[in-house]
């Protein structure tokens, strides 16, 4: 079976619509599909199969980002979540006002509310930042402006005050969403510790088919899974043909990846397939 349980728009920092990314999905032939935009729950249609309304939890954990795919299951919590949601999407507006604000002391004026004004909804960060300073001259590419000033701790980061971890699976529990740790290759014997340590607290599931994984990588966590009883899930973490979203991540060292696959789709097993099918329905 051909799913898609974590892609990204426009919405967050995708580079195409939705609408587009959903069309890609069937053109994939994506026969589950799931937009997981970053702390934004966004709505979208899909034709050619089942579609799950989903978010990309943005967690803190000791300093570290740790990202949660959570899946709404029909709860009436669900609506809880998307106004915690909406509160933190603001606090990411006012912070790119500050950072915009440290960029003109170091000489670079870049105006930040006509985007502020075409993102109303939408959760805004530094990419959206670094492409304003790309298009003022301010920077090469997206990659430069976090090498030289956007960077986790650098001169016009801003710490972003995620949710706590334990808070984050509280409000999943809340809103009875099936949760997974997203990319956990990305955390290593951390992203162990914690599925070791939450699984009680609602993080069941385990992205072990990521995009690009190769197979030693894709049997370690479907191994860990098994050992744990946990499900695992998939998808591409698919932000855009231009790639342009996922490099500006990774130079913010945040939990995108060079392993992001460049299509949309991952191919899970029939037994695989069925065990997701279930624990998304319960």
């Amino acid at each position: 079976m051909r799913i898609e349980l974590h892609c990204h728009s426009t919405a967050s920092d995708g580079t195409e619509p939705a609408d587009r990314v959903a069309s890609r999905a069937a053109e994939s032939h994506v026969e589950l599909f799931a937009l997981t935009d970053h702390d934004a729950c966004t709505h979208v249609a899909f034709s050619s199969g089942r579609v799950v309304r989903a978010v990309e939890l943005s967690c803190d954990h000791e300093g570290r980002t740790i990202h949660v795919l959570a899946y709404d299951r029909g709860a009436p919590g669900w609506a809880e979540l998307e106004a915690r949601l909406g509160a933190l999407a603001e606090a990411r507006r006012n912070r790119l006002r500050v950072m915009a604000a440290r960029l003109a002391q170091r000489g670079i004026r870049v105006d930040v509310e006509p985007l502020l004004a075409r993102s109303e909804g939408r959760s805004v960060g530094r990419p959206d930042l670094a492409r304003l300073m790309v298009a003022a001259g301010a920077a090469t590419s997206l990659k430069d402006a976090f090498a030289r000033h956007l960077y986790d701790g650098g001169p016009v980061d801003v710490p972003h005050h995620a949710l706590a971890l334990p808070d984050a699976l509280a409000l999943g529990r809340t809103a009875g969403a099936a949760m997974s740790l997203a990319h956990p290759h990305l955390y290593d014997h951390l992203g162990v510790a914690l599925l070791r340590r939450h699984r009680g607290d609602g993080l069941a599931g385990v992205e072990a088919y990521y995009g690009a994984y190769d197979p030693r990588e894709r049997a370690r966590w479907i191994e860990l899974a098994d050992e744990l009883g946990l499900v695992c899930t998939g998808g591409s973490d698919w932000h855009g043909p231009s790639g342009d979203a996922s490099a500006s991540a990774s130079a913010s060292a945040s939990p995108s990846s060079a392993l992001a696959s460049p299509q949309l789709g991952v191919d899970l097993p029939a037994s695989r397939a069925a065990q997701l099918v279930d624990w998304l329905a319960r």
